[in-house]
């Protein structure tokens, strides 16, 4: 029982820096823009938030870290497709790359480094019942704020005037313009908002997820991320529901081995990126849903006055 206790808040660790990255993702998109770098904006703001807590000794500002080195790569992004109109997926696959080696050589000084004590987190009373105690209320206080994040997120797109005005931009860019909408500022409002959530997951993997630095660290969870939006067609609960799947998957193998099931541990680290493989495959059999759910003009340029 005290196993399964700690298998499922591992899931919610797990999930909880895929949801962060997924759903700044998600908000990309129902503007329109697809942006192919978080892996990139990620391991950015891994280093940039491991150096800040191990200077600092603060979470929080490293955190605050991480939302500003990804926010800024989003920006840049943002300016090359949004303004100068450059290819949205070449970009962000530019966006990765220099992610991946800038963060390499900026985090040359840290791979040796440790974070001072980390600090544990519970709820009073609530974390005393068992089972749902250790499962549930020792989380770090970032896991209750992606489930707060999704709900309001997803009030404030279906439900508040900026939150429609977002999406008729990723509906029809041209419509939007017509009736008077900056149409590109809202997609760079949109990019840095994605790109500093994709900071904040980064910013976790450093400092709470595996509280250390490694370089390449982000390990592919940028490209599972990208992936949720798909799975969760858009829609921000299913992208939390999603993010926990794919977490539980994700520690499934640690529990596994743990368990000393005699599974080469090979195939164990593949699960998570099988499984990803998997419910893409089976979600585009059904082109028609994908269709109904997804923005209309995502990954399309728009040009004011053409």
């Amino acid at each position: 029982m005290e196993s399964m206790a700690l298998l499922l808040a591992a899931t919610l660790n797990a999930g909880t820096l895929l949801a962060f990255a997924a759903l700044g993702l998600l908000i990309n998109e129902r503007a329109g823009i697809v942006n192919l770098g978080a892996e990139g904006m990620m391991l950015v703001a891994a280093v940039a938030g491991y150096a800040t807590a191990f200077h600092t000794g603060s979470d929080w500002l490293a955190f605050a870290a991480g939302a500003a080195a990804g926010g800024l790569m989003a920006a840049a992004f943002g300016v090359l497709v949004i303004w100068m109109n450059t290819n949205q997926y070449a970009t962000g696959l530019a966006l990765s790359l220099f992610g991946a080696g800038f963060s390499a050589f900026v985090g040359i000084g840290y791979a040796q480094s440790k974070l001072s004590e980390r600090p544990r987190f519970e709820i009073p009373v609530l974390s005393d019942v068992p089972f749902l105690g250790s499962a549930l209320f020792k989380q770090h206080p970032m896991v209750y704020i992606a489930v707060v994040l999704t709900v309001a997120l997803t009030w404030f797109l279906y439900n508040s005037r900026a939150g429609l005005v977002l999406r008729a931009v990723g509906e029809s860019p041209e419509s939007a313009h017509a009736l008077g909408y900056p149409v590109r500022r809202i997609r760079m409002l949109a990019v840095v908002v994605g790109g500093a959530l994709c900071g904040i997951s980064g910013a976790y993997v450093s400092v709470v997820y595996t509280p250390l630095w490694v370089e390449g660290m982000v390990a592919g969870k940028g490209w599972i991320a990208l992936a949720l939006t798909t799975f969760g067609t858009w829609r921000p609960i299913r992208v939390l529901l999603g993010a926990y799947l794919f977490g539980g998957v994700t520690m499934l193998q640690f529990h596994l081995q743990g368990e000393g099931v005699e599974v080469p541990s090979q195939f164990l680290t593949m699960l998570p990126y099988l499984a990803t493989i998997l419910v893409l495959v089976l979600i585009s059999r059904n082109a028609s849903f994908i269709r109904a759910n997804m923005p209309a003009s995502i990954g399309k340029p728009f040009y004011p006055g053409s």
